[in-house]
């Protein structure tokens, strides 16, 4: 049976935990309502790319630009999105299960699969399985910016331009809200032709100049640049809310903890000074 002094330490012990646990909801719930904003704020940029290529890529030839042409899939590149720290519930491993499906079924396909890694988390998961890691970037969530996606989607693009792979497949979780993440596997290379939904117009509508396939080649390298940015910030907003939950829970049960062994003190303390009173009554009758 623990002593009263050990079972006290631990009370002062989970209390400070619980401290840290909800200052780092706190934190994580200010940097969760950030990331809200430069979603919110990226959509109408997103919007607008997504009509332009639409109404180009109808219009064009698949073989006009590199990046629509569709060639057999022999090298495939699975790129994972991670977090670069932990303490966010299952975000991390529900990605790497995901990560790991895709990567069975690309085999399946006959192809030889290879893994990008975006995020500290997964390259440490990666390589403690000795799994070949390639372009791998990590560090870049404290302080994201579109230069971040500048670079991963320049990356991308050469290596699918000089036949280093054929296909490339994103996985990273998609924030739903501030409790549900969604985790999301999509084809990033090649570029599928959009469908025309009704929002842009008709295809007799624009003239263009230059012509379509000089601004193909100028826009989509630019697209792919808008969603690799769109999924950072997606699996950023998506990371903050999973971190908020986790500390949440770690702070309620940091609290059923303190009162189970503060009951548990209580009734120690109290049985011990009942065991001295009957200590002292018992001797004081011996002496009658």
């Amino acid at each position: 049976m623990p002593s009263l002094q050990s079972v006290k330490r631990k009370i002062n012990s989970v209390k400070k935990t619980q401290k840290i646990t909800k200052a780092m909801k706190m934190v994580a719930a200010a940097k969760l309502k950030r990331a809200q904003q430069r979603i919110l704020a990226f959509r109408p940029y997103g919007l607008r790319m997504r009509q332009a290529i639409t109404a180009l890529s109808v219009r064009a030839n698949r073989t006009a630009h590199p990046l629509l042409q569709k060639r057999p899939a022999k090298n495939i590149r699975v790129s994972v999105v991670t977090s670069d720290r932990g303490l966010c519930g299952a975000f991390n491993a529900n990605i790497f299960r995901k990560a790991f499906q895709v990567i069975e079924e690309c085999e399946a396909r006959g192809a030889k699969v290879s893994v990008g890694v975006i995020g500290k988390k997964g390259g440490d998961f990666f390589r403690r399985r000795q799994w070949p890691i390639h372009d791998p970037f990590i560090n870049i969530f404290e302080r994201l910016s579109f230069e971040h996606a500048i670079e991963i989607a320049t990356a991308g693009t050469d290596a699918y331009r000089t036949g280093v792979f054929d296909e490339v497949h994103v996985v990273y979780n998609e924030f739903k809200s501030a409790v549900q993440q969604r985790v999301i596997v999509e084809q990033m290379l090649p570029i599928e032709p959009f469908e025309d939904t009704g929002a842009t117009p008709a295809q007799g509508a624009f003239l263009y100049e230059p012509d379509e396939e000089e601004l193909l080649a100028v826009l989509l390298p630019k697209w792919a640049q808008a969603q690799i940015y769109r999924i950072l910030l997606e699996s950023s907003a998506a990371e903050q809310a999973a971190r908020m939950s986790a500390m949440d829970g770690a702070t309620r049960n940091a609290g059923e903890l303190i009162k189970s062994l503060t009951v548990y003190f209580n009734k120690t303390r109290q049985a011990a000074i009942t065991k001295e009173l009957m200590d002292i009554v018992g001797g004081a009758e011996a002496l009658k």
